[in-house]
Protein backbone atom coordinates (compact mmCIF):
# COMPACT_ATOMS: atom_id res chain seq x y z
CA UNK A 1 0.00 0.00 0.00
CA UNK A 2 2.83 2.85 -0.97
CA UNK A 3 -0.03 4.35 -3.76
CA UNK A 4 -2.00 7.72 -3.24
CA UNK A 5 -4.81 8.08 -5.87
CA UNK A 6 -5.51 11.93 -6.13
CA UNK A 7 -8.73 13.43 -7.19
CA UNK A 8 -8.14 16.86 -8.67
CA UNK A 9 -11.92 18.56 -9.37
CA UNK A 10 -11.32 21.53 -11.85
CA UNK A 11 -13.96 24.35 -13.00
CA UNK A 12 -13.84 22.41 -15.90
CA UNK A 13 -13.00 18.60 -15.46
CA UNK A 14 -12.54 15.76 -13.00
CA UNK A 15 -9.30 14.63 -12.78
CA UNK A 16 -7.67 11.50 -10.62
CA UNK A 17 -3.78 10.55 -10.76
CA UNK A 18 -1.89 7.94 -8.89
CA UNK A 19 0.97 8.76 -7.41
CA UNK A 20 3.58 5.97 -6.66
CA UNK A 21 5.62 5.31 -3.40
CA UNK A 22 8.50 7.80 -5.47
CA UNK A 23 5.80 10.43 -5.30
CA UNK A 24 5.81 10.70 -9.43
CA UNK A 25 2.50 9.82 -11.29
CA UNK A 26 1.95 6.24 -12.31
CA UNK A 27 -1.58 6.91 -14.23
CA UNK A 28 -4.16 9.33 -14.78
CA UNK A 29 -7.52 10.08 -16.11
CA UNK A 30 -9.56 13.17 -17.07
CA UNK A 31 -13.43 13.92 -18.07
CA UNK A 32 -14.60 17.58 -19.06
CA UNK A 33 -18.16 18.54 -17.94
CA UNK A 34 -20.58 21.26 -18.78
CA UNK A 35 -20.82 24.74 -17.93
CA UNK A 36 -23.91 26.47 -17.44
CA UNK A 37 -24.57 29.92 -18.20
CA UNK A 38 -28.39 30.85 -17.15
CA UNK A 39 -27.94 34.76 -17.02
CA UNK A 40 -24.72 36.84 -18.63
CA UNK A 41 -22.26 36.62 -15.16
CA UNK A 42 -23.99 33.58 -14.41
CA UNK A 43 -21.65 30.28 -13.46
CA UNK A 44 -23.75 26.62 -12.63
CA UNK A 45 -22.28 23.00 -12.60
CA UNK A 46 -24.71 20.31 -12.21
CA UNK A 47 -23.08 18.31 -8.59
CA UNK A 48 -24.12 15.22 -10.42
CA UNK A 49 -21.94 16.20 -13.86
CA UNK A 50 -19.18 16.93 -10.37
CA UNK A 51 -20.20 13.46 -8.72
CA UNK A 52 -19.96 11.37 -12.02
CA UNK A 53 -16.71 12.30 -13.82
CA UNK A 54 -15.16 12.27 -10.41
CA UNK A 55 -15.89 8.80 -9.24
CA UNK A 56 -15.58 7.78 -12.94
CA UNK A 57 -11.83 9.03 -13.17
CA UNK A 58 -11.08 7.51 -10.25
CA UNK A 59 -11.75 4.29 -11.39
CA UNK A 60 -10.48 4.57 -14.43
CA UNK A 61 -7.23 6.02 -13.21
CA UNK A 62 -6.84 2.79 -10.80
CA UNK A 63 -7.52 0.54 -13.68
CA UNK A 64 -4.42 2.34 -15.49
CA UNK A 65 -2.57 1.97 -13.39
CA UNK A 66 -2.96 -2.09 -12.96
CA UNK A 67 -3.86 -1.99 -9.42
CA UNK A 68 -6.68 -3.59 -7.12
CA UNK A 69 -8.70 -0.66 -4.42
CA UNK A 70 -6.52 -2.09 -1.79
CA UNK A 71 -3.32 -1.31 -2.81
CA UNK A 72 -4.33 2.62 -2.20
CA UNK A 73 -3.22 3.55 0.74
CA UNK A 74 -4.97 7.11 0.86
CA UNK A 75 -6.90 9.45 -1.01
CA UNK A 76 -6.18 13.04 -1.55
CA UNK A 77 -8.56 15.95 -2.64
CA UNK A 78 -8.15 18.85 -4.19
CA UNK A 79 -10.82 20.88 -5.70
CA UNK A 80 -12.05 24.42 -7.53
CA UNK A 81 -12.90 26.44 -4.57
CA UNK A 82 -15.54 28.82 -3.37
CA UNK A 83 -17.96 27.00 -5.58
CA UNK A 84 -20.91 25.59 -3.27
CA UNK A 85 -23.19 23.74 -3.19
CA UNK A 86 -26.36 22.89 -0.67
CA UNK A 87 -27.56 19.29 -0.49
CA UNK A 88 -30.92 17.26 1.23
CA UNK A 89 -28.88 15.67 4.15
CA UNK A 90 -31.09 12.52 4.19
CA UNK A 91 -31.16 11.81 -0.08
CA UNK A 92 -28.12 13.25 -1.09
CA UNK A 93 -29.81 15.79 -3.34
CA UNK A 94 -28.82 19.07 -4.42
CA UNK A 95 -31.51 21.92 -3.64
CA UNK A 96 -30.04 23.68 -6.29
CA UNK A 97 -27.15 23.63 -9.24
CA UNK A 98 -23.53 24.64 -7.83
CA UNK A 99 -22.49 28.00 -7.95
CA UNK A 100 -19.22 28.13 -9.25
CA UNK A 101 -16.40 30.78 -7.90
CA UNK A 102 -16.38 32.57 -11.38
CA UNK A 103 -20.12 33.52 -10.73
CA UNK A 104 -21.02 37.07 -10.11
CA UNK A 105 -24.94 36.86 -9.14
CA UNK A 106 -23.87 38.35 -5.60
CA UNK A 107 -22.45 41.49 -6.72
CA UNK A 108 -24.80 43.76 -6.01
CA UNK A 109 -25.36 42.29 -2.57
CA UNK A 110 -21.85 42.29 -1.52
CA UNK A 111 -21.80 46.16 -2.35
CA UNK A 112 -24.70 46.89 -0.07
CA UNK A 113 -22.94 45.00 2.66
CA UNK A 114 -19.66 46.98 1.61
CA UNK A 115 -21.69 50.65 1.71
CA UNK A 116 -23.23 49.83 4.64
CA UNK A 117 -19.39 49.38 6.71
CA UNK A 118 -18.89 45.56 6.89
CA UNK A 119 -15.62 45.36 4.76
CA UNK A 120 -13.25 45.64 7.50
CA UNK A 121 -14.19 43.32 10.12
CA UNK A 122 -15.02 41.03 7.40
CA UNK A 123 -11.64 41.23 6.37
CA UNK A 124 -10.12 41.24 9.37
CA UNK A 125 -11.42 38.23 10.61
CA UNK A 126 -11.16 36.02 7.30
CA UNK A 127 -8.51 37.54 5.34
CA UNK A 128 -11.44 37.90 2.52
CA UNK A 129 -12.82 41.08 0.93
CA UNK A 130 -16.36 41.55 0.35
CA UNK A 131 -16.99 40.03 -3.38
CA UNK A 132 -19.03 37.53 -5.11
CA UNK A 133 -16.07 35.27 -5.80
CA UNK A 134 -16.20 33.89 -2.22
CA UNK A 135 -18.87 30.96 -1.04
CA UNK A 136 -20.35 33.27 2.06
CA UNK A 137 -22.81 35.43 -0.36
CA UNK A 138 -23.32 32.30 -2.83
CA UNK A 139 -24.65 30.67 0.59
CA UNK A 140 -26.92 32.99 1.22
CA UNK A 141 -28.51 33.42 -2.07
CA UNK A 142 -29.26 29.86 -2.18
CA UNK A 143 -30.91 30.48 1.11
CA UNK A 144 -33.01 33.61 0.31
CA UNK A 145 -34.17 32.84 -3.20
CA UNK A 146 -34.70 28.49 -3.67
CA UNK A 147 -38.29 28.00 -2.60
CA UNK A 148 -38.66 26.37 1.34
CA UNK A 149 -34.67 26.11 1.55
CA UNK A 150 -34.23 28.29 4.46
CA UNK A 151 -36.67 26.54 6.61
CA UNK A 152 -35.76 23.60 5.86
CA UNK A 153 -31.78 24.24 6.47
CA UNK A 154 -32.61 26.00 9.97
CA UNK A 155 -34.38 23.10 10.81
CA UNK A 156 -31.01 20.61 10.27
CA UNK A 157 -32.27 19.28 7.02
CA UNK A 158 -29.35 20.48 4.73
CA UNK A 159 -25.51 20.21 4.00
CA UNK A 160 -23.69 23.11 2.76
CA UNK A 161 -20.40 22.17 1.64
CA UNK A 162 -17.85 23.69 -1.52
CA UNK A 163 -16.46 20.76 -3.56
CA UNK A 164 -14.28 19.06 -1.59
CA UNK A 165 -17.24 18.48 1.16
CA UNK A 166 -19.65 17.26 -1.25
CA UNK A 167 -17.37 14.90 -2.27
CA UNK A 168 -16.24 13.60 0.91
CA UNK A 169 -20.27 13.29 1.60
CA UNK A 170 -20.88 11.55 -1.36
CA UNK A 171 -17.63 9.06 -1.31
CA UNK A 172 -18.07 8.17 2.09
CA UNK A 173 -22.22 7.39 1.63
CA UNK A 174 -22.67 10.46 4.07
CA UNK A 175 -20.99 9.61 6.88
CA UNK A 176 -18.42 12.69 6.92
CA UNK A 177 -19.47 16.06 6.60
CA UNK A 178 -16.26 17.94 7.00
CA UNK A 179 -13.69 20.05 5.13
CA UNK A 180 -10.11 21.47 5.47
CA UNK A 181 -8.44 24.58 6.99
CA UNK A 182 -7.55 25.91 3.39
CA UNK A 183 -11.33 25.44 1.91
CA UNK A 184 -13.17 26.76 5.00
CA UNK A 185 -10.54 29.82 4.76
CA UNK A 186 -12.44 30.90 1.34
CA UNK A 187 -15.89 30.76 2.67
CA UNK A 188 -15.57 34.06 4.02
CA UNK A 189 -17.69 32.63 6.75
CA UNK A 190 -14.00 31.65 8.76
CA UNK A 191 -12.22 33.43 11.27
CA UNK A 192 -8.62 32.32 10.24
CA UNK A 193 -7.26 34.02 13.11
CA UNK A 194 -9.41 32.14 15.63
CA UNK A 195 -9.48 28.68 13.37
CA UNK A 196 -13.41 28.81 13.77
CA UNK A 197 -16.45 29.69 11.81
CA UNK A 198 -17.46 33.40 12.85
CA UNK A 199 -20.99 34.40 14.55
CA UNK A 200 -21.23 37.56 13.67
CA UNK A 201 -20.59 37.05 10.00
CA UNK A 202 -22.47 34.26 9.90
CA UNK A 203 -25.07 36.60 11.52
CA UNK A 204 -24.74 38.98 8.92
CA UNK A 205 -24.92 36.93 6.24
CA UNK A 206 -28.35 35.33 7.59
CA UNK A 207 -26.59 31.50 7.52
CA UNK A 208 -28.06 29.18 10.37
CA UNK A 209 -24.72 27.42 11.64
CA UNK A 210 -25.89 24.34 11.31
CA UNK A 211 -25.69 23.56 7.56
CA UNK A 212 -21.77 23.90 8.11
CA UNK A 213 -19.09 21.22 7.89
CA UNK A 214 -16.54 20.54 10.19
CA UNK A 215 -13.18 22.12 9.61
CA UNK A 216 -9.60 19.40 9.78
CA UNK A 217 -6.25 19.45 9.02
CA UNK A 218 -5.30 19.13 5.52
CA UNK A 219 -3.66 16.23 6.52
CA UNK A 220 -6.74 14.59 8.71
CA UNK A 221 -8.67 11.11 8.65
CA UNK A 222 -11.38 12.84 6.87
CA UNK A 223 -13.40 8.77 6.25
CA UNK A 224 -13.91 6.40 4.77
CA UNK A 225 -15.36 5.70 0.96
CA UNK A 226 -18.28 3.44 0.68
CA UNK A 227 -16.73 -0.09 -0.48
CA UNK A 228 -19.20 -0.46 -3.30
CA UNK A 229 -17.31 2.39 -4.65
CA UNK A 230 -13.94 1.11 -5.89
CA UNK A 231 -14.33 -2.79 -4.21
CA UNK A 232 -12.37 -2.06 -0.59
CA UNK A 233 -13.26 1.11 1.65
CA UNK A 234 -10.77 3.70 1.08
CA UNK A 235 -8.85 6.42 3.61
CA UNK A 236 -9.73 10.37 2.90
CA UNK A 237 -6.30 11.31 4.31
CA UNK A 238 -5.31 14.74 2.64
CA UNK A 239 -7.81 17.57 1.52
CA UNK A 240 -6.59 21.27 0.15
CA UNK A 241 -8.16 23.96 -2.13
CA UNK A 242 -6.41 23.59 -5.73
CA UNK A 243 -3.90 27.01 -5.39
CA UNK A 244 -3.00 25.79 -1.43
CA UNK A 245 -2.59 21.76 -2.75
CA UNK A 246 -0.45 23.46 -5.62
CA UNK A 247 1.48 25.33 -2.85
CA UNK A 248 2.43 22.35 -0.97
CA UNK A 249 3.33 20.56 -3.94
CA UNK A 250 5.66 23.22 -5.58
CA UNK A 251 7.10 22.87 -1.56
CA UNK A 252 7.14 26.53 -0.97
CA UNK A 253 7.56 25.91 2.59
CA UNK A 254 9.53 28.61 3.88
CA UNK A 255 8.27 32.25 4.70
CA UNK A 256 8.82 34.61 1.55
CA UNK A 257 8.65 31.41 -1.39
CA UNK A 258 5.90 32.34 -3.95
CA UNK A 259 3.90 30.54 -6.80
CA UNK A 260 1.95 31.26 -9.92
CA UNK A 261 -0.82 28.91 -10.45
CA UNK A 262 -1.78 28.80 -14.38
CA UNK A 263 -5.55 27.27 -14.55
CA UNK A 264 -8.62 28.52 -15.44
CA UNK A 265 -7.44 31.45 -13.82
CA UNK A 266 -4.19 32.11 -12.27
CA UNK A 267 -3.68 32.51 -8.47
CA UNK A 268 -0.24 33.35 -7.23
CA UNK A 269 0.50 32.77 -3.63
CA UNK A 270 3.36 33.91 -1.01
CA UNK A 271 3.97 32.18 2.21
CA UNK A 272 3.80 34.62 5.07
CA UNK A 273 4.89 31.93 8.02
CA UNK A 274 2.65 31.54 10.83
CA UNK A 275 1.12 35.45 10.79
CA UNK A 276 -1.45 36.36 8.92
CA UNK A 277 -0.85 40.00 6.89
CA UNK A 278 -3.44 42.41 6.35
CA UNK A 279 -3.39 43.76 2.76
CA UNK A 280 -3.24 47.53 2.39
CA UNK A 281 -3.28 46.78 -1.54
CA UNK A 282 -6.38 44.57 -2.40
CA UNK A 283 -4.77 40.60 -1.59
CA UNK A 284 -5.86 38.49 0.15
CA UNK A 285 -5.22 36.81 3.16
CA UNK A 286 -5.63 33.12 3.30
CA UNK A 287 -4.55 29.94 5.29
CA UNK A 288 -1.75 28.41 2.99
CA UNK A 289 -2.30 24.81 4.58
CA UNK A 290 -2.44 23.62 8.30
CA UNK A 291 -0.92 20.31 9.81
CA UNK A 292 -0.90 19.13 13.33
CA UNK A 293 -3.49 22.42 14.26
CA UNK A 294 -1.58 24.85 13.11
CA UNK A 295 -2.01 27.10 10.47
CA UNK A 296 0.73 28.84 7.49
CA UNK A 297 -0.64 31.94 6.56
CA UNK A 298 0.05 33.45 2.51
CA UNK A 299 -1.05 36.86 0.68
CA UNK A 300 -3.09 35.63 -2.30
CA UNK A 301 -3.25 37.25 -5.22
CA UNK A 302 -6.86 35.73 -7.38
CA UNK A 303 -6.86 36.15 -11.13
CA UNK A 304 -10.26 34.90 -12.50
CA UNK A 305 -9.19 34.79 -16.41
CA UNK A 306 -6.03 33.01 -17.06
CA UNK A 307 -6.51 29.72 -19.65
CA UNK A 308 -9.83 30.65 -19.88
CA UNK A 309 -8.94 33.15 -22.21
CA UNK A 310 -7.15 30.77 -24.38
CA UNK A 311 -10.63 28.53 -23.91
CA UNK A 312 -12.42 31.60 -25.53
CA UNK A 313 -10.15 31.84 -28.08
CA UNK A 314 -11.08 28.30 -29.08
CA UNK A 315 -14.94 28.40 -28.16
CA UNK A 316 -16.07 32.19 -28.66
CA UNK A 317 -14.05 33.37 -31.46
CA UNK A 318 -12.99 29.68 -33.02
CA UNK A 319 -9.51 31.13 -34.43
CA UNK A 320 -8.12 28.25 -32.88
CA UNK A 321 -8.39 24.38 -32.47
CA UNK A 322 -6.25 23.33 -29.38
CA UNK A 323 -4.13 25.46 -26.97
CA UNK A 324 -1.09 24.84 -28.40
CA UNK A 325 -2.22 26.64 -31.29
CA UNK A 326 -1.23 29.85 -29.98
CA UNK A 327 1.95 30.05 -29.42
CA UNK A 328 2.95 29.37 -33.03
CA UNK A 329 0.44 32.18 -33.80
CA UNK A 330 2.09 34.69 -31.16
CA UNK A 331 5.43 34.16 -32.35
CA UNK A 332 4.11 34.71 -35.67
CA UNK A 333 2.09 38.15 -34.51
CA UNK A 334 2.89 41.80 -35.79
CA UNK A 335 5.52 42.99 -33.61
CA UNK A 336 4.22 46.63 -34.36
CA UNK A 337 1.10 45.98 -32.91
CA UNK A 338 0.53 46.72 -29.27
CA UNK A 339 -2.84 45.07 -28.51
CA UNK A 340 -4.12 44.74 -25.03
CA UNK A 341 -6.92 42.36 -23.71
CA UNK A 342 -8.32 42.88 -20.75
CA UNK A 343 -10.11 39.29 -19.86
CA UNK A 344 -12.73 40.65 -17.57
CA UNK A 345 -14.95 38.47 -19.03
CA UNK A 346 -16.56 37.89 -15.40
CA UNK A 347 -15.00 40.76 -13.79
CA UNK A 348 -11.54 41.47 -12.53
CA UNK A 349 -10.01 40.12 -9.24
CA UNK A 350 -6.85 41.42 -7.45
CA UNK A 351 -5.72 44.00 -7.11
CA UNK A 352 -9.10 45.88 -8.70
CA UNK A 353 -12.01 43.70 -7.24
CA UNK A 354 -14.58 45.09 -9.73
CA UNK A 355 -17.02 42.22 -10.75
CA UNK A 356 -18.86 44.58 -13.30
CA UNK A 357 -15.71 44.84 -15.19
CA UNK A 358 -16.03 43.61 -18.53
CA UNK A 359 -13.78 42.52 -21.15
CA UNK A 360 -12.13 44.85 -23.65
CA UNK A 361 -9.52 44.60 -26.31
CA UNK A 362 -7.44 47.83 -27.17
CA UNK A 363 -5.25 49.12 -30.31
CA UNK A 364 -7.10 47.14 -32.51
CA UNK A 365 -6.23 47.60 -36.78
CA UNK A 366 -6.87 46.33 -40.38
CA UNK A 367 -4.13 44.21 -39.89
CA UNK A 368 -5.06 42.67 -36.67
CA UNK A 369 -5.93 39.02 -37.02
CA UNK A 370 -5.64 35.71 -34.93
CA UNK A 371 -1.76 35.83 -34.43
CA UNK A 372 -2.22 39.39 -32.75
CA UNK A 373 -5.35 38.13 -30.47
CA UNK A 374 -3.32 35.14 -29.09
CA UNK A 375 -0.51 37.04 -28.21
CA UNK A 376 -2.77 39.71 -26.43
CA UNK A 377 -4.37 36.50 -24.55
CA UNK A 378 -1.24 35.20 -23.53
CA UNK A 379 0.37 38.69 -22.75
CA UNK A 380 -2.75 39.22 -20.76
CA UNK A 381 -1.85 36.42 -17.79
CA UNK A 382 1.59 38.12 -17.74
CA UNK A 383 0.45 41.36 -17.13
CA UNK A 384 -1.90 40.74 -14.70
CA UNK A 385 0.79 38.68 -12.96
CA UNK A 386 2.62 41.86 -12.78
CA UNK A 387 -0.38 43.25 -11.06
CA UNK A 388 -0.53 40.73 -8.44
CA UNK A 389 3.71 40.99 -7.94
CA UNK A 390 3.55 45.09 -7.59
CA UNK A 391 0.87 44.45 -4.82
CA UNK A 392 2.47 41.77 -2.87
CA UNK A 393 5.91 44.13 -2.98
CA UNK A 394 3.80 46.77 -1.47
CA UNK A 395 2.45 44.55 0.78
CA UNK A 396 5.25 42.21 2.74
CA UNK A 397 8.96 43.53 2.92
CA UNK A 398 11.79 40.97 1.07
CA UNK A 399 8.68 40.26 -1.88
CA UNK A 400 9.66 41.41 -5.25
CA UNK A 401 13.77 41.85 -5.51
CA UNK A 402 15.72 38.98 -6.87
CA UNK A 403 12.79 36.68 -5.36
CA UNK A 404 11.94 33.95 -8.28
CA UNK A 405 8.60 33.02 -9.00
CA UNK A 406 7.62 28.97 -9.12
CA UNK A 407 4.96 28.14 -11.95
CA UNK A 408 2.65 25.64 -12.44
CA UNK A 409 -0.41 25.01 -14.50
CA UNK A 410 -1.82 24.17 -18.21
CA UNK A 411 -0.17 27.65 -19.37
CA UNK A 412 3.38 27.23 -17.78
CA UNK A 413 4.21 24.61 -20.70
CA UNK A 414 4.16 27.65 -22.85
CA UNK A 415 7.50 28.55 -23.48
CA UNK A 416 6.73 31.77 -25.06
CA UNK A 417 3.90 32.68 -22.47
CA UNK A 418 6.94 31.92 -19.66
CA UNK A 419 9.36 33.84 -21.05
CA UNK A 420 7.25 37.04 -21.71
CA UNK A 421 6.40 36.67 -17.72
CA UNK A 422 9.94 37.08 -16.90
CA UNK A 423 9.90 39.65 -19.46
CA UNK A 424 7.33 41.40 -17.74
CA UNK A 425 8.31 40.81 -14.25
CA UNK A 426 11.82 41.73 -14.76
CA UNK A 427 12.85 38.29 -12.46
CA UNK A 428 13.71 35.03 -13.05
CA UNK A 429 10.44 32.23 -13.24
CA UNK A 430 11.30 28.85 -12.50
CA UNK A 431 9.22 25.94 -14.01
CA UNK A 432 9.64 22.59 -12.35
CA UNK A 433 9.53 19.00 -13.86
CA UNK A 434 5.91 17.92 -12.48
CA UNK A 435 3.70 20.68 -13.91
CA UNK A 436 0.75 19.45 -12.20
CA UNK A 437 1.31 20.34 -8.71
CA UNK A 438 -2.14 20.88 -7.78
CA UNK A 439 -2.47 17.13 -7.91
CA UNK A 440 1.02 16.35 -5.98
CA UNK A 441 0.29 18.68 -3.12
CA UNK A 442 -3.32 16.86 -2.68
CA UNK A 443 -1.03 13.57 -2.57
CA UNK A 444 1.17 14.27 -0.71
CA UNK A 445 -0.89 15.27 2.41
CA UNK A 446 -2.62 12.38 1.92
CA UNK A 447 0.52 9.97 1.37
CA UNK A 448 2.17 12.05 4.73
CA UNK A 449 -0.89 11.31 6.77
CA UNK A 450 -0.88 7.66 5.84
CA UNK A 451 2.60 7.50 6.69
CA UNK A 452 3.84 6.00 3.00
CA UNK A 453 5.53 10.03 2.24
CA UNK A 454 8.23 11.77 3.86
CA UNK A 455 7.94 14.70 6.07
CA UNK A 456 8.04 18.28 4.90
CA UNK A 457 12.09 18.99 4.82
CA UNK A 458 12.53 15.39 2.86
CA UNK A 459 9.76 16.12 0.35
CA UNK A 460 11.16 19.70 -0.42
CA UNK A 461 14.26 18.30 -1.51
CA UNK A 462 12.53 15.71 -4.20
CA UNK A 463 11.35 19.08 -5.91
CA UNK A 464 12.90 19.32 -9.37
CA UNK A 465 13.81 22.19 -11.63
CA UNK A 466 12.61 22.04 -15.53
CA UNK A 467 13.88 25.12 -16.70
CA UNK A 468 14.36 28.91 -15.61
CA UNK A 469 13.36 31.56 -17.66
CA UNK A 470 15.41 34.99 -17.31
CA UNK A 471 14.21 38.15 -17.70
CA UNK A 472 15.60 39.26 -21.21
CA UNK A 473 13.26 42.71 -22.16
CA UNK A 474 14.81 46.09 -21.68
CA UNK A 475 13.74 47.55 -18.85
CA UNK A 476 12.18 50.65 -20.99
CA UNK A 477 10.57 48.28 -23.08
CA UNK A 478 8.84 46.66 -20.18
CA UNK A 479 8.05 50.05 -17.88
CA UNK A 480 6.72 51.20 -21.73
CA UNK A 481 4.31 47.67 -22.18
CA UNK A 482 3.03 47.59 -18.55
CA UNK A 483 1.97 51.53 -18.71
CA UNK A 484 0.33 50.49 -21.28
CA UNK A 485 -1.66 47.51 -19.75
CA UNK A 486 -2.41 49.97 -16.79
CA UNK A 487 -4.23 52.33 -19.24
CA UNK A 488 -5.83 49.80 -21.13
CA UNK A 489 -7.01 48.37 -17.05
CA UNK A 490 -8.27 51.94 -16.58
CA UNK A 491 -10.44 51.96 -19.23
CA UNK A 492 -12.58 48.98 -18.65
CA UNK A 493 -12.83 49.45 -14.62
CA UNK A 494 -16.05 50.03 -14.22
CA UNK A 495 -15.62 53.41 -12.26
CA UNK A 496 -12.75 55.17 -13.91
CA UNK A 497 -9.85 55.65 -11.59
CA UNK A 498 -9.87 60.12 -10.32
Amino acid sequence: MTHVLAIDQGTTSSRAIVFGGDLKPVASAQEEFPQHFPRSGWVEHDPDDIWATTAGTCREAIERAGLRAGDIAAIGITNQRETVVLWDRKTGKPVHNAIVWQDRRTAEYCAKLKAEGHEPMVQEKTGLLLDPYFSGSKLAWLLDNVDGVRERAEAGDLAFGTIDSYLIWRLTGGESHVTDATNAARTLLYNIRDGRWDDDILKLFGIPKNVLPEVLDTGAEFGMTRPDLFGTALPIRGVAGDQQAATLGQACFSKGMLKSTYGTGCFALLNTGDTPVTSKNRLLSTIAYQFDGKPTYALEGSIFIAGAVVQWLRDGLKIIRAAEETQPLAEAADPEQALYLVPAFTGLGAPYWDPDARGAIYGLTRNSGPAEFARAALESVAFQTRDLWEAMRADWQGAGGDQVLRVDGGMSASDWAMQFLADILGAPVDRPKVLETTALGAAWAAGKTAGVYPEMDEFAKTWALDRTFEPQMDAETRAARYAGWKDAVARTLSERPK
